[in-house]
C-alpha cells in the first residue's frame, strides 16, 4: 500500500513520516483491499495546546474512509487515527462476510 504523507504549515521531519507510514502501513493486517492511503498533518498557529490535526484518509474499492483527530502531538494524533480505522476497517470486513 502507498502512503502518501503531507505536512501544512511546517516540514515534517524523517522520523515523523517514517513513524506515520509505518503505523498505517499496520491496516492492511485489518483489511488487504486498501488501495493507498492520504495522510495530511496540520498546524494550527494558536494558543491551544492541542493544535495538531491528523486527517487520514484511506481508498478503498467502492469508498473511502476518512478520519480526523485532533491533539496534542502527531505521534498521539496518529494513533488514535489508526485505533479508529482498525475499527472501521473490521466492520467492514465483517458487513462483507455477512452478505
Amino acid at each position: 500500500m502507498k502512503v502518501n504523507v503531507q505536512s501544512v504549515n511546517f516540514n515534517a521531519d524523517k522520523e515523523l513520516i517514517v513513524f506515520v507510514e509505518k503505523k498505517i502501513s499496520g491496516l492492511e493486517k485489518y483489511y488487504d483491499k486498501i488501495v493507498d492511503s492520504e495522510v495530511y498533518l496540520k498546524v494550527h498557529q494558536t494558543s491551544e495546546k492541542e493544535n495538531k490535526n491528523v486527517d487520514v484518509k484511506l481508498n478503498i474499492p467502492g469508498n473511502d474512509l476518512i478520519v480526523k483527530k485532533q491533539c496534542k502531538t502527531f505521534e498521539e494524533g496518529v494513533m488514535l487515527a489508526v485505533d479508529s480505522l482498525k475499527r472501521k476497517l473490521t466492520q467492514k470486513k465483517e458487513k462483507i462476510r455477512s452478505k
